[in-house]
């Protein structure tokens, strides 16, 4: 294994801070290529050095079908069976944590940044509610919109500033370079006061080993937040960061992250006499899945500022 790029004197992309420090070095299985980890004294963020940005190369149709980055993904699959997938539970567990922070009905925007093949969207949609929509850049995005399921382009994103009561980026921010820019997308996507609900993978209990954790696929993951710094990166971007913890619904969000990781794509038989409202809990113990934040959209000046 080679020695990776550089990372001394590297700036890190959440507080711009030099005070970083080498945290390993991962080969990546797509790219057959090492890169360099780097970890940032100042506010914990973690990031790739190198990162992989042949995007087209790396979001291709392989990826969404589990043959590319991450094999443990089958999007198009769950597109076409929504009710075969485990990722059903990810998708219920997500709508109720969401309505445990934000009153949801029938006038509620919400909208799903980097929603994939729209599981989420056409979820939130059967329960009634109709202003539930996606956004998503990769190959999927076409295929989801002939299944019917709304996706918004990048132009009529920017057409909708300012008018959602909720966004939801659900394992996105890891995907992103620049995670306080992107934030600050978001941020002039909601209304003040408006929700958003996160989940990313938290760095924190692998700090110093991060070459151990499975989360680490370099080639997709670049950008590993620990929950303080998530919530200095949030700030940053215009939100008023808070720590909703384990909250209804997140049992069933655990319960997919485990039998995805266990290589199930569809609903073994076995797995409905698992007593997951206990697992999921000792689960959240050791890995802290639900120690990052959510924020809301500031309310008065921060919230009109660029990021």
């Amino acid at each position: 294994m080679g020695a990776g790029a550089p990372v001394t004197g590297v700036a890190c992309r959440v507080c711009g801070s030099t005070a970083t420090e080498p945290a390993g070095v991962v080969h990546g299985r797509v790219a057959n290529r090492d890169f360099s980890l780097a970890h940032c004294t100042a506010c914990r963020f973690s990031f790739v050095v190198d990162p992989w940005t042949d995007y087209a190369a790396i979001y291709s149709a392989a990826y969404y079908q589990g043959q590319g980055a991450d094999p443990y993904v089958d999007y198009l699959y769950e597109l076409e069976h929504p009710e075969g997938t485990v990722r059903r539970y990810e998708w219920g567990g997500l709508y109720r944590a969401v309505a445990t922070l934000c009153p949801l009905d029938a006038r509620t925007r919400w909208l799903d940044f980097g929603c994939g093949n729209g599981g989420l969207v056409r979820w939130a949609r059967a329960q009634g509610l109709s202003g539930v929509i996606g956004h998503e850049t990769g190959w999927i995005a076409e295929r989801a919109r002939a299944a019917g399921i709304p996706l918004l382009t990048a132009a009529e994103l920017q057409r909708d500033a300012g008018t959602f009561d909720v966004v939801t980026a659900i394992e996105v921010l890891e995907h992103i370079v620049d995670p306080v820019d992107v934030l600050g997308q978001i941020a002039r996507l909601l209304k003040p006061g408006g929700l958003l609900f996160v989940t990313t993978g938290n760095a924190q209990p692998f700090r110093g080993r991060l070459p151990a954790w499975r989360y680490v696929v370099p080639e997709i993951h670049v950008s590993l937040f620990e929950p303080d710094t998530l919530a200095r990166a949030m700030r940053l971007a215009g939100f008023d960061p808070f720590f909703p913890g384990f909250v209804d619904g997140c049992d069933q969000i655990i319960r997919f992250k485990l039998l995805k990781a266990l290589g199930a794509r569809r609903r073994p038989l076995w797995e409905r006499a698992v007593p997951w409202r206990w697992v999921s809990r000792a689960v959240d113990r050791r890995l802290a899945i639900t120690a990052h934040p959510a924020g809301r959209r500031s309310v008065g000046e921060r919230a009109s500022l660029p990021c």
